[in-house]
């Protein structure tokens, strides 16, 4: 049984300043047989799709290629070149391989392309015109993804993330790769119905194991009980992508049932359109959110997470700005972006030196104004360290250059060259940071920091700054989604 696999997997912030092109992630991607190797470092689809391949004594997996988000800031559009050169090389390579008898495409579903309106149903449409009606393609999505029927018309089964932060990628991989193998002997017939609720909600609403999505993927796993249910998915979409099937879309795969897959998918849809307003329930903005926290701290609960979940660009100061006016103490701010800032450290400073800087606030007029620190240089390198939370444990991490400033009081700013979150304490326990000796843990993160800080933290506080990816979308200029979309097509306005 040869299956090739590919990867293609871009999250595309379309309101971030910078487009994306072959430059930008062309020194990440991976090719042939390493990326077999690479998927074994952690979990990943791949890693799923090969967990299969050792189980199947027949199943022999071709590796094309996989491309993957660049570090640093979410880029904007991604250009027809880029986009081409990818696509095309998969549905080259599938054609070159030929006879195959299956297509493994770990996709993500937020793809944003300028001229090419639904560019993961495009992907799988070019691989379908290359290896015909009769060899099943299989596609994973993150579940920020943007679909709707296009995608299912062009292969045999989606197979969607349940869990956000996203720890069961390993698994909707193999759940994706059983299918295909069980297709390819004849076992199953999978036919998919796909449906759209008519909603659109920022990330930050989107934790899996809190309401309204836990309410919504219990509903899907009691589905998943019944007879001939293959796997039922949804995914609650990206909002930070402008494009026409921008939204919730639920999918349910099932064995040769399509009216079972249709009732399900209809199911699913209805219940969460019953949820929709807890998709936009306000949140605090940066002056409230830091006077709870503090509060919350002086009670006696310590640490608290403030989770700047708008910032796209890495370079948001807000949240700085009022722990600086509001005399908060105890306090890290895991990451603000700023290569000129880091740069200048590293040419004019050293260790130990007090220093007046100014940080953050270049990248757009949303990232608020510069801040100026004066502090005392603690860190200034590339640090190296692996990961040990939930999220990717055991991953290498790499970074660029980071400079981190005591300003005293126990008060703490790390800055870098690239945007930089914390999903677990490696990123900050690397520069000699003593996290349990903080009070207030700011993370430039909507949810995926919950997997490991859930279990450190007292309380975690989603907070609505300005930025490019807010909690109220209202204040985002769209021109492409949907007009009936809820709550900020033209219809609810």
């Amino acid at each position: 049984m040869r299956v090739a696999v590919a990867q293609f997997s871009h999250e595309t912030c379309t309101f971030c300043p910078d487009p994306t092109t072959i430059d930008r992630l062309e020194p990440h991607v991976v090719r042939g047989p390493a990326i077999l190797d690479k998927a074994a470092e952690s979990s990943s689809y791949i890693s799923g799709f090969a967990n299969v391949a050792r189980e199947e004594a027949d199943m022999e997996l071709l590796p094309i290629v996989s491309v993957g988000m660049a570090p640093g800031p979410y880029t904007s559009w991604m250009d027809l070149e880029c986009f081409d050169k990818y696509t095309n090389e998969i549905a080259e390579a599938v054609r070159n391989m030929m006879p195959v008898d299956g297509v493994l495409l770990a996709l993500h579903g937020a793809m944003a392309v300028r001229e090419i309106p639904r560019p993961e149903a495009e992907i799988t449409r070019r691989v379908r015109e290359t290896v015909g009606d009769h060899v099943p393609i299989m596609v994973t999505l993150d579940l920020h993804a943007n679909e709707d029927e296009a995608l299912a018309r062009y292969s045999d089964g989606i197979f969607i993330l349940k869990t956000y932060p996203h720890l069961d990628s390993e698994e909707i991989g193999e759940t994706a790769a059983r299918c295909l193998a069980a297709t390819v002997k004849g076992q199953v017939k999978p036919r998919q119905a796909l449906r759209r609720p008519g909603i659109l909600s920022a990330s930050i609403y989107q934790a899996s194991e809190y309401p309204p999505m836990k309410t919504i993927y219990d509903r899907c796993r009691e589905w998943e009980k019944t007879a001939g249910v293959i796997c039922v998915s949804v995914a609650p979409g990206y909002a930070y992508a402008d494009v026409v099937d921008a939204g919730m879309s639920v999918v349910a795969v099932t064995d040769d049932d399509l009216a079972l897959a249709q009732t399900i998918a209809e199911d699913v849809s209805s219940l969460a359109w019953d949820l929709r307003e807890e998709f936009s329930r306000p949140l605090p903005k940066p002056a409230a959110a830091v006077t709870d926290v503090m509060r919350l701290v002086d009670d006696g609960q310590r640490p608290v997470i403030i989770a700047d979940g708008s910032d796209r660009t890495g370079d948001g100061t807000h949240v700085l700005r009022e722990l600086l006016e509001q005399g908060a103490k105890n306090f890290v701010i895991a990451g603000i972006a700023d290569a000129a800032c880091v740069t200048r450290l590293e040419r004019d400073a050293a260790l130990g030196q007090s220093v007046e800087v100014s940080v953050g606030g270049q990248s757009t007029p949303l990232a608020g104004e510069p801040v100026r620190l004066q502090g005392k240089v603690e860190y200034l390198g590339r640090p190296q360290y692996t990961l040990v939370g939930p999220m990717q444990r055991g991953r290498k991490v790499e970074e660029g250059l980071v400079a981190w400033l005591n300003l005293g009081d126990n008060r703490h700013v790390v800055v870098g060259e690239r945007m930089r979150g914390a999903n677990d304490e490696s990123g900050l326990t690397a520069l000699g940071i003593d996290v349990s000796t903080l009070d207030i843990i700011v993370l430039k993160d909507r949810v995926h920091h919950r997997a490991y800080w859930d279990q450190v933290a007292e309380v975690d506080v989603p907070v609505d700054a300005p930025g490019l990816g807010p909690a109220d979308l209202t204040v985002l200029e769209y021109k492409n989604v949907p007009n009936d979309i809820y709550p900020i097509g033209s219809k609810w306005r």
